[in-house]
């Protein structure tokens, strides 16, 4: 007697897919994922044609419309000099949308790239690279910001170079215990007796395996890029005036706040934080997804 095996549409669907569709498809059903990538897609909308819809023109002031609270003409009234807060938190997204992620893409490179080398080779060169790493993750990211930057000068690419060398160390550390696991696995072996070289294993062989965890920490360094970036301009470090950039609008004017202008600064540091949830919530979603 001969038994037949059915599967069900879902199973067979499921064996048709490869682990990108999953990975695609397991992100489209996340909830914590499409609501994240929803507000980071809405910011990145208002970096790239802002200026089509902003009501005003972000740098033109008004003097005598200075501090004027939010109404009907000013939605999220005017800064001490006149200009429209809502023009300029609209259009200030684009300062931070360009450095925050040109600095996590340097992070992942670097990092990456480290943590396969102290991975595969382990030994004396983990054992030197890794005590680098550590030192560097010692020292707080705004103060290795603040020296080089008062060392290199203030530009946005000193801003990227520095966040993204500081984010590096962090990444490395994630890659290199995947790259551990992976490099005792049979197919390693296999690229080993077949005299690949070392450039060849670990580039060709383990990093298409080790993408997901790379993926996930990527995703949350985003968050805390932005977050660098917004604390270097407020420090008077990172984008310089007369950007609208968040960080730099909430320096010029938290000032106010004792003398109840509070729309100066509270709508700039919301974008700020929405940003950053954003940013988080889409981490989230992506760590499911691999994890599902």
């Amino acid at each position: 007697m001969s038994v037949v095996q059915t599967t069900s549409p879902a199973q067979d669907d499921t064996r048709r897919r490869g682990p990108v569709a999953e990975v695609f498809f397991s992100l489209l059903r996340s909830r914590t994922f499409l609501v994240g990538f929803a507000i980071v897609m809405f910011w990145v909308a208002c970096a790239l044609f802002g200026e089509h819809f902003a009501p005003y023109d972000p740098l033109a002031d008004d003097i005598i419309n200075a501090l004027a609270p939010p109404s009907s003409e000013h939605w999220f009234g005017t800064d001490q000099i006149g200009r429209d807060a809502f023009s300029r938190v609209i259009v200030g997204s684009r300062d931070i949308l360009t450095v925050a992620p040109l600095a996590t893409l340097l992070a992942t490179i670097a990092g990456t790239a480290l943590g396969l080398l102290t991975g595969y080779f382990r030994g004396i060169v983990d054992d030197v690279v890794s005590r680098i790493l550590e030192a560097f993750m010692a020292i707080p990211v705004v103060i290795v910001a603040l020296l080089a930057i008062v060392a290199l000068g203030t530009s946005k690419t000193t801003v990227i170079v520095v966040i993204g060398l500081s984010f590096a160390p962090i990444i490395a550390r994630t890659v290199r215990s995947a790259v551990l696991a992976e490099r005792e696995l049979d197919y390693v072996a296999a690229a080993q007796l077949r005299h690949e070289s070392a450039l060849h294993t670990m580039f060709v062989e383990i990093l298409p395996n080790v993408i997901p965890p790379i993926l996930v920490e990527t995703t949350v360094r985003l968050g805390y890029a932005i977050f660098a970036v917004a604390t270097l301009s407020f420090m008077g470090f990172g984008i310089q005036p007369p950007s609208p950039d968040w960080g730099l609008s909430i320096s010029s004017n938290y000032g106010m706040i004792g003398g109840g202008f509070w729309w100066t600064v509270l709508f700039d540091a919301l974008a700020i934080a929405s940003l950053v949830i954003g940013v988080n919530l889409a981490a989230d979603g992506v760590h499911g997804a691999f994890n599902d």
